[in-house]
C-alpha cells in the first residue's frame, strides 16, 4: 500500500481543512497519517451516492478510505446521520473496501465543527478584543440560542459574523480554525466519530 488513507469530501472548504486536522496527529491521538484527499464534483450528493465508484481506484494503493460530507444538502436530510453513514459504508464494503472504509456525516454541515468554546475561534475570525464578544453578538442577533451548545444554523452564524467584519468567506478561515482550535473542547458527534475512526485505524505509537 502506497498511503494510509484516501479521503473523499464535498467541497474546497473540506479539502483545505481536513488535511490541517490530519497533520495534528498528536492532538488527534494518532500516528502520522499519509493520505490523498479529493472533492467530488457533485458535492454532498456525490459523496452520498457515488463514493464507492470514486474510491474504487484507491483500493490497491490505500489502506483505508474515509468519506465526509454534510447532511444538509446531501438529499437524505430526513434520515439520521448514523443511518446515512451506514448506507455509504455498505456501498464501500460492496465495492471491496469491507471493514477498511467508513463515512462521517456532519449534521447539519462542516461549520458545526467551528463553534467550540475556545478563544481561538474569536482570534481566527478576527473578533478578539471586540465588545460584545462573538458569542454574545451572535446571541444578540438571534443566531445562537442562549443556552445552546452551538448556533442554530452554524453556517449562517459564520457568514453573518464575517459579513459584519467585511471579511470574505474563504477556505483559509476553515484552515486557520482547524490548525488552532483545541480538539478536547469539541463535543460534536461527527467530530468524535472522525477522531475515533482515525485512532482505531492509525493508533499512536
Amino acid at each position: 500500500m502506497r498511503k494510509d488513507l484516501a479521503i473523499l469530501v464535498p467541497d474546497r472548504d473540506y479539502e483545505v481543512a481536513i488535511p490541517v486536522l490530519l497533520r495534528r496527529s498528536r492532538a488527534l491521538g494518532t500516528r502520522p497519517i499519509t493520505f490523498d484527499i479529493s472533492a467530488h464534483a457533485d458535492h454532498d450528493p456525490g459523496c452520498l451516492l457515488k463514493s464507492a465508484e470514486f474510491l474504487r481506484q484507491y483500493l490497491p494503493t490505500h489502506r483505508h478510505a474515509l468519506v465526509l460530507f454534510d447532511r444538509e444538502g446531501c438529499g437524505k436530510e430526513k434520515l439520521d446521520p448514523a443511518r446515512i453513514e451506514e448506507l455509504v459504508a455498505r456501498d464501500l464494503s460492496r465495492c471491496g473496501w469491507h471493514e477498511r472504509a467508513a463515512a462521517v456525516v456532519l449534521d447539519p454541515e462542516l461549520e458545526v465543527w467551528i463553534w467550540v468554546n475556545s478563544p481561538e475561534v474569536d482570534r481566527c475570525l478576527c473578533w478578539s478584543g471586540r465588545h460584545p464578544g462573538l458569542r454574545e453578538w451572535l446571541c444578540a442577533n438571534d443566531l445562537w440560542p442562549k443556552n445552546a451548545p452551538k448556533p442554530g444554523d452554524p453556517k449562517e452564524a459564520l457568514m453573518r459574523a464575517l459579513a459584519f467584519l467585511r471579511r470574505p468567506r474563504s477556505p483559509s478561515v476553515y484552515a486557520a480554525l482547524a490548525a488552532s482550535v483545541h480538539f478536547g473542547r469539541c463535543t460534536d458527534r461527527a467530530f468524535i466519530r472522525f477522531r475515533e475512526i482515525l485512532q482505531r485505524w492509525f493508533p499512536a505509537s
